[in-house]
């Protein structure tokens, strides 16, 4: 029996762990969006649907 791959990916579980609403949840998580934000990141955090705006 082979064992099997770690990664499983999943787009809910993947938004969930480390998405925007998680991150402002706490002090640290809303310094990593602050910087992002500052280092001009067309992606601030990971989200659940293809809902992404870009801005020419």
């Amino acid at each position: 029996m082979a064992t099997k791959k770690t990664y499983q990916p999943s787009k809910l579980k993947r938004a969930r762990t480390h998405g925007f609403l998680v991150r402002m949840k706490s002090p640290s998580g809303a310094n990593i969006i602050q910087a992002r934000r500052r280092k001009g990141r067309a992606v601030l955090a990971v989200t659940p649907t293809k809902k992404r705006v870009t801005t020419k």
